[in-house]
């Protein structure tokens, strides 16, 4: 299984617009984020986890021509905001029209109906993504293809869910604040955590750093990366010196390898 952070960057990004920021303003290239996105790899399958504002190009700098599907881990335009894009892949082999399979529970669901309407009205335009919705619970895996998924509930604030899998020995977790003892027992065992923590200082609806590495302790992976990260966060380059043993930022572009 190959893991490529696509995106590692907090909802604006890194730079983030207007900021003169020394983690904005650097030239190291792990200190650029785009919105935060994977993509998982195992044998001919290719899944990628949101498809936010700048899946266009994070798709374009991979080189790949086709995935299996897209997994959402929630409505917020951050990591939904791409999905008219998926066009390209439809169309890719015209005239054979592949349509993209998207994985949501029912409340992300209902948002890309509402957000990307014309893809579902009934008498569509020429051109159009071509959308295949499944709907997902956190009680339930499932499969895309061959590849068994488990979904991670958690909270991203008090108000609403958001979602994380489980894909074998890898873990992703995004945009999360909260998680319950019982979905915590799902994650046991994983060799590669991916878990998000916007910045050093405590947030209202995501981990900081402390609460992710909490999480990290209790669950021992072997390697443990984190991601959603704000500028707040530091340079890269100094990161090694201000972060737990067994735990590294993530940055755009870095790939993984994991041993099932």
């Amino acid at each position: 299984m190959k893991l490529t952070f696509l995106g590692t960057g907090t909802s604006q990004g890194v730079p983030v617009i207007g900021c003169r920021c020394e983690v904005c303003l650097s030239a190291d290239k792990r200190d650029k984020r785009l919105r935060t996105s994977a993509m998982i790899e195992v044998g001919d399958t290719r899944i990628i986890i949101d498809a936010g504002p700048d899946f266009r190009y994070q798709m374009l700098r991979t080189g790949v021509r086709t995935i299996s599907a897209i997994l959402l881990t929630h409505e917020h335009k951050d990591h939904t905001g791409g999905i008219d894009d998926v066009r390209a892949f439809n169309f890719v082999d015209y005239p054979t029209i592949r349509p993209t399979d998207i994985y949501a529970t029912k409340r992300t669901i209902e948002c890309v109906r509402r957000d990307f309407c014309y893809a579902f009205a009934e008498n569509k335009y020429r051109g159009v993504p071509e959308i295949r919705l499944h709907e997902i619970y956190h009680s339930s895996p499932f499969k895309i293809n061959d590849i068994e998924i488990i979904p991670i509930r958690g909270h991203h604030s008090d108000r609403f869910e958001v979602t994380g899998y489980r894909i074998g020995k890898l873990a992703y977790l995004t945009d999360f604040k909260k998680i319950e003892q019982s979905e915590i027992d799902k994650l046991m065992g994983v060799d590669t955590l991916v878990v998000n923590a916007l910045r050093f200082k405590p947030h209202d609806s995501h981990f900081s750093v402390a609460e992710a590495a909490e999480l990290i302790a209790h669950i021992k992976p072997r390697k443990a990366y984190l991601t959603h990260l704000s500028h707040e966060i530091g340079l890269h380059a100094t990161s090694p010196e201000r972060l737990p043993k067994g735990i590294e930022l993530a940055y755009d572009k870095l790939e993984i390898e994991i041993n099932d």
